[in-house]
């Protein structure tokens, strides 16, 4: 497949994806379509090394920039939020504390949903968990009976609670399941890699990676599957590691783009941080606040596009060319310039908040504008190697 023809208006349909034998430590899945899909793909572009991702070295219950998330949102007494990625319930435990607030929290991984009942019991009424996607937020949130929101907050990937428990399969660090699933159902990473022909898996790696090696590393995973079934996530990174070799002190590890490509597949992150952006838009109040934090390149660039082309910011035609005609009224306004960062101390504490971008929006009373693809979708990449 020549990758100069990927571009973001074009969905790359990759077959049927045939499902393992069941075998543990496996759950069998139904067959289906296997591909990137129109939202994913215009994130296409090149960009950066992403950093390394890494576990947290605070606890699961300290969220990132905490601080900082406050500041942009602003609770208010009698005021209505939805934290769309509840995970350890960190941002929500500290919304209900700023203020007499309500709070309704989402999120899609069961184990999140049963560990927060405790938090709901002592909220008073308070807070209501909602098990689900985030980029559903508009239906789960209808079915409350609410109808005015307050604000939006989103901490977007995998979390730090995630990343620690071996047995879910997000980390490179700690041998366990090939899982990496976290509604916990669904397509596996084990069956993207032991099913998926060797020119989707070097796409996806590509694309959804930006490793410059995704077609070294896909061949090696298919070399590697067709003396076994890769179960493991040791039995990855040594598949990984016949292509890169082995890891280097100065340098990331080299299963860290690959891991980040196969979660980013698995759960459609990408496609769900789009609908979740369009969906908060429609359902905040004028005055409301949408707060994002993002960890990785490919996500700061959708919300960087989607927040520049809700307060016309995106660059107009050539100054050369007259005046085109004024476009809809913008529907957010931005507290501020660009994005805000960790703390240097923060950073030192929680390693995790080193590449953290945390960007807002305050709704305005201007209809929402339709969700066009165009406006944050990218330029897709020529070939790298």
């Amino acid at each position: 497949m020549d990758r100069t023809r990927l571009t973001g208006r074009l969905a790359l349909s990759l077959g049927k994806t045939p499902v393992l034998p069941e075998s543990k430590p496996f759950i069998k899945q139904p067959a289906g379509n296997v591909r990137l899909s129109f939202n994913a793909l215009f994130t296409l572009t090149s960009g950066p090394p992403m950093a390394a991702a890494q576990p947290s070295a605070a606890p699961p219950h300290v969220p990132v920039m905490l601080a900082e998330v406050l500041d942009a949102l602003q609770p208010r007494d009698g005021a209505v939020y939805v934290d769309g990625t509840f995970g350890a319930g960190g941002y929500t435990r500290a919304i209900l504390a700023a203020a007499d607030t309500r709070v309704l929290a989402i999120d899609r991984d069961p184990s999140a949903i049963r560990a927060g009942q405790a938090m709901v019991d002592s909220s008073g009424g308070r807070l209501k968990l909602l098990e689900g996607r985030f980029a559903d937020m508009e239906s789960l949130v209808e079915a409350t009976g609410e109808s005015r929101i307050d604000g939006v907050v989103l901490d977007i990937g995998v979390s730090s609670m995630q990343i620690d428990q071996a047995e879910r399969g997000f980390s490179f660090l700690r041998d366990g399941p090939l899982d990496m699933r976290m509604a916990q159902a669904g397509a596996s990473a084990a069956d993207a890699v032991n099913t998926l022909p060797q020119e989707v898996l070097s796409n996806i790696i590509y694309v959804f990676g930006e490793e410059p090696k995704s077609r070294a590393i896909a061949r090696a995973i298919v070399e590697a599957r067709k003396d076994a079934p890769i179960t493991t996530t040791f039995g990855l990174v040594k598949a990984i590691e016949r292509a890169t070799g082995r890891p280097r002190p100065d340098r990331i590890h080299p299963a860290t783009r690959t891991f980040q490509a196969l979660r980013i597949h698995v759960n459609g992150e990408l496609d769900e941080l789009v609908e979740a952006l369009h969906a908060a838009e429609r359902m905040l109040a004028p005055g409301g606040r949408l707060v994002v934090v993002t960890f990785h390149s490919l996500e700061d660039r959708i919300v960087k596009r989607f927040f520049a082309a809700r307060a016309g910011k995106l660059p107009s035609g050539s100054r050369h060319l007259p005046d085109q005609a004024q476009g809809p009224e913008p529907s957010f306004e931005l507290p501020f310039k660009g994005h805000v960062g960790a703390t240097e101390e923060e950073a030192a504490r929680n390693p995790r908040a080193r590449s953290a971008k945390l960007r807002a929006g305050i709704r305005t009373a201007a209809p929402a504008m339709p969700p066009i693809i165009d406006e944050i979708g990218l330029r897709a990449p020529g070939t790298r190697h």
